[in-house]
Formats: C-alpha cells, structure tokens, sequence
C-alpha cells in the first residue's frame, strides 16, 4: 500500500490546472463584459478632469496567447446624451471609423510561473488600431489569475494617447467650437478586463463584425424633439458632406455621413427638417446662391432615395450670405462651404 501519492498527483491536487495545461491558454479565454471597463480622461478649460467609459468590448484571448479587443466607438459614454453624439460624429467620426482595435500576443513561457504567483506585472506590446491610424505601443500590465478559469488584466497606470498620433487635431477643434471650452490634446486611457475560460470543446467567440453608427447607437426608437434638434446641430458640424468643386454632385467620401442623416431623420419622424447649403465667397454672388441651392437639393434627393418623403424637407440655399468666419483663409472658406440641418416645426 502506498503511503504517499505520487509526484504527478500532488500537482494535481495542489496546481491550478492553468499551469498544468500545455498552454496556459487551453480552449482559449473570452472577455467578461460585466467585469471589465475601458476608461479614458480628457482635460478641458486646463483643469477640469472628464471620465469617460464605452459601453460595448468584445474581447478574446485565442490558444495560442492572441488577445484581440474590439472597442465600438458608438458605445462611449459621457453619462450625458447629446455629450455622446458629439464624441461620435465630431471626435470619433464613428460613420467613418466605427471600432478601434487592440491586438497583443501573451507568452506562455513569460507566464508559466502565474500559477504560483497567481499575479505578475509584465510589459506588454501591444498595437492600437484607431481613427484609420494603426500605432504600435506597449504598457505595463498587471495579469492576475483569479481562479483555474478567470484570469485579470488592468493597466499598470494610465497609457497616454496623443490626439495628433491618430489625427484627432480636426476632431478636437470641433469639440471646442461646439462646446465652447478648450481641450488638452491628449487622452489617458484605462483597461480593467477579466477573461473566462471558454467552456472546453468549444472555440472562443469571434470578434463581433465591423460596428456601424446605426447598429451601434441607440439601437431603436424615435428621438424626442430636443434629442433631434441637437443631432442636427452636431451634424451641422461635422464638415462630412462634401461634393466636386464649383458642383453640387456628392462625393463618394459623403456616403457614410449621409447614411447616419438619414438614420437621424428617419428617428424624427414628426419633425420638418431644413437642409441648407452655404459657400464661401469665391465667385459670383448669383452663381454662389445657385450652387448652394443644388448642392442642398442632392443632399434632399440622396435622402428621398432612402425612404424620407421629400414633403418633410425643405431646402434651401444661401450661397455665400451666412459665413461661419471670415472668408480670409483657405481653411476658413472650408469651413464656410457646408450643409446645414435645422428643425422647421
């Protein structure tokens, strides 16, 4: 009879079967969005702290230590609604880019003690695919191993995140202009993410698809008037919807804005909408209002193709009477070539 176990049976009453696995990752890890957060902290007017968080990650953590985390970019969430439209469609730009994406890989060998130590600060690299602008970066991490099946992954302090490194800068001044506050142009970023063990015999789930603005935000229902009179405001501003010079055909770079109008107005089904079209004052008066007119006009009419009845818009053209700013540089004209939204009744 023997009296003690054997060596392979001691380890297997007293080791977590994390170490014991032939990788750490068997079966692979998903991420547990109830348990985990990613938060990010802007300054405006130089001293005031802002906290923000998104509401949707998907996160996955495959065999062989591929961890990819996406991040939808219509889920961010300022606690304030029309605070949220305004990081969509003026800083994010999420008809454009909808999700930004992080992707590491975690060695096996680097971990093989966690069991053991159950937490161990590492230095990850990692690359950040944000804004069209893939950047690779790396950050001190703490993994902690909660359990066999639950392991932790939090930053050791925050990553900053330059808004020039991803060409926020454009982003950044419309914020400014449409809240009335300066910015600092840099943001301090957060994870907190707890995985799970995907159930043995099945694969981790997938990353979800591409994200769209109108999957992403609010995904049913009408607005209320004062949410669509200040969607269309923010829309006003995002400088998206642009055509050929001196015509009024739109250009393919328009269609991901005027897909998010359309589901705007669309969700204000009891309101009449404005669409007004302004140039800046190259040219002649008369040819400016003219242009104007047309360009509003393809605007209505790519919206009629979608369904919105062409009695709940008016158009207008004011060619080059409104200017934004001075007409004095190229940037400024720029700005002053725009399509405008405005509730009627």
């Amino acid at each position: 009879m023997r009296l003690f176990p054997s060596l392979s049976a001691l380890l297997l009453m007293f080791w977590p079967g994390f170490l014991l696995a032939q990788s750490p990752f068997e079966n692979g890890w998903q991420l547990d969005q109830t348990a985990s957060n990613i938060t990010y902290m802007s300054i405006k007017k130089g001293h005031v702290a802002e906290t923000n968080s998104f509401a949707t990650v998907n996160g996955q953590i495959s065999e062989d230590g591929t961890a990819v985390l996406t991040i939808a970019l219509d889920s961010v969430d300022t606690k304030v609604d029309l605070r949220n439209v305004r990081m969509r469609f003026l800083f994010f730009e999420t008809f454009l880019h909808p999700q930004a994406i992080v992707t590491t890989h975690l060695d096996a060998e680097v971990l093989s003690d966690l069991a053991s130590l159950r937490r161990k600060e590492i230095t990850l690299p990692f690359s950040l695919s944000l804004h069209g602008v893939k950047a690779e970066l790396s950050a001190p991490v703490i993994v902690s191993l909660l359990s066999n099946d639950r392991i932790n992954v939090a930053t050791v302090k925050p990553i900053p995140i330059l808004m020039k490194d991803f060409g926020f800068e454009p982003g950044r001044v419309k914020l400014e202009e449409a809240a009335g506050v300066t910015i600092t142009p840099l943001a301090i970023v957060s994870l907190n993410l707890t995985f799970d063990r995907t159930t043995p015999g099945s694969a981790p789930a997938l990353a979800d698809p591409v994200v769209t603005a109108s999957t992403a935000m609010e995904t049913e229902g009408n607005f209320d008037r004062t949410a669509c009179v200040g969607r269309f405001e923010i829309l006003s501003r995002t400088g998206s919807i642009n055509f050929a010079p001196a015509a009024a055909k739109l250009e393919a770079s328009s269609t991901a804005m005027l897909d998010t109008l359309y589901d705007v107005v669309s969700r204000c089904p009891d309101l009449v909408i404005e669409i007004g079209g302004h140039t800046d004052s190259f040219g002649k008066a008369g040819p400016n209002l003219r242009l104007s007119e047309r360009r509003a006009n393809a605007v209505s009419e790519y919206l009629q193709g979608k369904g919105i009845p062409a009695e709940r818009m008016n158009v207008a053209g004011y060619g080059e009477t409104k200017p934004l700013v001075p007409n004095n540089t190229a940037q400024n004209r720029a700005k002053n070539r725009r399509i405008e939204f405005s509730v009627v009744n």
